[in-house]
């Protein structure tokens, strides 16, 4: 597998510094990539990136990935319009913990010469008094180059702190240490890392030197994937509610699925060579099926296959496919039944829910006083809202048709507690207590 050619069918490389290409066919390469831990989780949009150290891997070379425990505490200006809040060092150990967890499902760290290695910056950058780090890396690098980076240029406008500033030059500064300890040759990053990472090439290159072939032949490089937006030009990986994260405890199982399952036709075939393994040959063939019938969404249920299945294991995906089906498909009381206790929780989250007690349900004559009486209009408004919905057959107990107002309250409790109630499209979950 050639590295450079997987990115560029795949439409993921953006910009190369010259000799990249060159470099990746000659030998194994060292290339890391920096997550910033300024969350408990990284979130979709570190995927595109993670993606390239998977197909580096693939390509056997080695990857690394850098936890920036130093530079999390100041934050890049890069795509920022203001300045972060500094995160306390509790906070960016536990940060940094839960992203190591993560990169596991991804990259593997016991394979032989390419394993994956993570590294910390901290554990460089806690030795390095600042007197120490002005003599050692601010004199290679000067503000005139410094100030040119786009990064820079558009906070000079609403102000940038020195804090703030220096962060190239400590990037640059990782950069340079991997090279020189952990033989690392390339940099890796989405496009608007461009300026940090080639502000690392040339501070290597001062660095030992000036010559543009440094010692043993060897040079550092550089190379950007593009951001991934959405067709009409909007940032990817956000939901209604937020981030989308790698976390199950900040975004389930469930609503990682169905936040790919509700993704644009005109995305798909470009999210699909990004964020999946599947070859040139399996995606083509899922395109045409897709283009041919639309309306099955058969390349967003492979995304979401893929994907959902990489972070939350085959257990998980199948249990976001069970939701849906239980919340917007065709489930039947079998599947209802099928639902284990320690998944009823999962699926149902989110949907409304309301109580009701052993007295209120004694004295609901029929389905339509359950629906309103005993549910204390939390289902509907009124018993003659609740009739009427029945009469227009709008109405399902456990994924069952209720075509009768005058019904009695006979029908299987889930889990001995629960029955699921359709409106239409909408769902409600009567619990009893």
């Amino acid at each position: 597998m050639n590295f450079i050619d997987e990115l560029r069918w795949r439409g993921m490389l953006n910009d190369m510094t010259p000799g990249t290409e060159e470099q990746l066919q000659k030998e194994m390469t060292a290339a890391y990539i920096g997550f910033d831990p300024t969350a408990a989780s990284l979130h979709i949009g570190n995927l595109a990136t993670i993606m390239l150290l998977v197909h580096l891997q693939r390509a056997g070379h080695k990857p690394f990935a850098l936890v920036g425990g130093a530079t999390g505490m100041i934050g890049d200006p890069s795509g920022k319009a203001a300045e972060r809040e500094f995160l306390s060092e509790e906070t960016l150990q536990r940060n940094q913990n839960g992203i190591r967890q993560q990169l596991t499902k991804f990259l593997d760290f016991d394979c032989g010469a390419n394993s994956a290695e993570m590294v910390n910056n901290y554990d460089w950058f806690k030795e390095i008094s600042f007197l120490g780090f002005l003599r050692e890396a601010g004199k290679h690098i000067t503000v005139n180059y410094m100030m040119a980076k786009d990064s820079v240029k558009k906070r000079l406008e609403t102000g940038i702190s020195f804090t703030e500033f220096s962060y190239q030059l400590l990037q640059g500064y990782d950069f340079y240490w991997l090279y020189k300890h952990k033989n690392v040759r390339l940099q890796m990053g989405g496009s608007d890392q461009w300026g940090n990472i080639t502000t690392g090439t040339e501070f290597i290159r001062r660095k030992e030197g000036g010559s543009e072939h440094l010692e043993g032949g060897h040079q550092a490089f550089a190379l950007t994937t593009p951001l991934v937006t959405k067709s009409d030009g909007t940032k990817f990986g956000k939901s209604e509610s937020g981030n989308v994260w790698l976390d199950p405890a900040l975004t389930s199982p469930y609503q990682f699925y169905q936040f790919w399952l509700n993704t644009a036709d005109d995305d798909c075939s470009r999210l699909i060579r990004v964020f999946t393994l599947l070859t040139r040959e399996e995606i083509e063939e899922l395109v045409r099926q897709h283009n041919e019938a639309p309306h099955l969404r058969i390349l967003q249920k492979a995304i979401a296959k893929e994907v959902t299945t990489r972070i939350h294991s085959e257990s998980g995906y199948e249990l976001a496919v069970k939701a849906s089906e239980v919340l917007f498909g065709k489930a039947t009381l079998e599947t209802l039944r099928s639902i284990q206790a320690d998944e009823f929780d999962v699926i149902f989250e989110g949907v409304p829910q309301t109580e009701v007690s052993a007295e209120e349900l004694a004295n609901s004559k029929d389905i339509t006083d359950l629906l309103s009486v005993a549910s204390r209009g939390e289902v509907y408004a009124s018993k003659g809202e609740a009739r009427r919905a029945i009469i227009q057959n709008a109405v399902s107990i456990n994924k069952t048709k209720v075509t009768d107002p005058a019904s009695p309250v006979a029908f299987d409790w889930l889990q001995d507690r629960y029955i699921l109630i359709s409106k239409g499209k909408k769902n409600h979950l009567l619990k009893k207590i």
